[in-house]
């Protein structure tokens, strides 16, 4: 914690060495992960991002965050590579040559195991302090992955080994406590909220007002949690009579089944298939209506994104999407399985374009309040800090 302060935001005696571990993918968590080791490098700090390939984000930023790419050795025993043991040594190849402080997991599993691995390693080292391990929950490691009988244990082991457990959302910490917590001295009953963030200044309002047909923007992975061949399905309902597009952002498993959909329906010329896009902004603002239709989600950066770009929300209200679009002021929420609802609340907004642009204004007006990049990386700034000093934390 001893380096020379290169960027205005700390101090010399806060330079922090920290190692970020997370999924090379355009889902949050990889989103988020990329978002924070750009923005603390920015602040000063030293920054080392691990994973077995990388984030699209990272990939395309000139940013000083310095890459790990491990993927493993091939080999004829291994069904498939084990680049999460890799990685284990590549922190340690890291922490022995320079040193790290944090060792900060985005995911459960497997990064938190990843990194319980490399700071118990670490130990051994008498030369250097280890790591401490602050493990950061993003939803479906938790509410899919981390619940399902065959990891369950070991996502539990880890909550309770980590030196601190964050979580997106109150919805999601909720839910961890109560999938996890046995009782309540319980380790893994100890989370801090510290919400996602968006850069305000990249996802900001259009120039100039969207004068074309209505528009219905969604981005995600096309994971089947998203739903997306349910959201077209509520589009062709909403949009009877109406010349709407809808905007298909992203690619994945779902993405046969939604061509399958569309064509269905006979919504070919309305419905555009955009596949993986890092320009963002310049998507989501011009839209109408960002509509997400998750059957969960722990958070939804994505509608947060589109919320700073001015751009107002169509939701399915389940996890911890309501603590981000207030229902009636930025954005409309409608019950989880309610395929009428959802459609109604994109009709009203599509046909309403002057109540869509105000829930517009004051999207972005909640995004620069409550979810802009500086205050939430200063959360996690104090968050090391009190995680090296081991003050201790307060139950729930």
């Amino acid at each position: 914690m001893n380096l020379p302060p290169t960027q205005p935001g700390a101090s010399a005696s806060t330079m922090l060495k920290v190692g970020i571990l997370c999924h090379p993918t355009y889902g949050g968590s990889g989103v988020l992960a990329s978002e924070l080791a750009l923005s603390l490098a920015d602040r000063g700090h030293q920054v080392h991002l691990f994973s077995y390939d990388a984030p699209p984000r990272l990939a395309r930023s000139s940013g000083p965050v310095q890459m790990h790419v491990a993927q493993g050795l091939p080999y004829p025993l291994f069904a498939s590579t084990p680049h999460d043991l890799a990685l284990v040594s590549a922190i340690l190849d890291q922490h022995r040559a320079e040193g790290l402080d944090i060792l900060h997991a985005h995911y459960a599993l497997p990064h938190a195991v990843t990194g319980y691995l490399a700071r118990q390693a670490a130990l051994a080292d008498r030369h250097r302090r280890a790591p401490k391990l602050v493990t950061t929950l993003h939803g479906t490691d938790i509410t899919l992955v981390g619940s399902d009988p065959s990891y369950a244990p070991l996502t539990q082991f880890v909550l309770e080994q980590s030196d601190c457990v964050t979580a997106v959302s109150e919805n999601l910490a909720r839910r961890t406590r109560e999938q996890f917590c046995r009782d309540f001295g319980s380790r893994a009953c100890r989370i801090d909220v510290v919400r996602n963030f968006v850069d305000v200044d990249l996802f900001r309002p259009a120039s100039a007002p969207h004068d074309g047909p209505p528009t219905v923007v969604h981005v995600s992975n096309f994971r089947a949690i998203k739903r997306v061949p349910w959201l077209v399905r509520a589009f062709d309902r909403a949009t009877e009579g109406l010349d709407a597009r809808l905007v298909l952002v992203g690619d994945g498993p779902e993405h046969a089944a939604t061509r399958a959909c569309v064509r269905e329906l006979g919504l070919g010329a309305r419905v555009l298939f955009l596949g993986e896009r890092d320009a963002l902004p310049e998507l989501l603002a011009p839209a109408d209506v960002f509509a997400l239709s998750s059957s969960d989600e722990s958070f939804g950066l994505s509608a947060l994104e589109a919320m700073s770009c001015g751009t107002s929300v169509v939701a399915t209200d389940v996890g911890g999407v309501a603590e981000v679009v207030a229902h009636g002021e930025c954005g409309l929420l409608s019950p989880v399985d309610d395929l009428a609802a959802f459609a109604a609340n994109l009709r009203t907004l599509l046909l309403d374009r002057a109540r869509a642009q105000a829930m517009g204004v004051r999207a972005r007006a909640i995004a620069v309040e409550r979810f802009a990049r500086g205050s939430v990386v200063r959360e996690y700034e104090s968050l090391y800090l009190r995680t090296l000093s081991a003050t201790p934390w307060p139950f729930p």
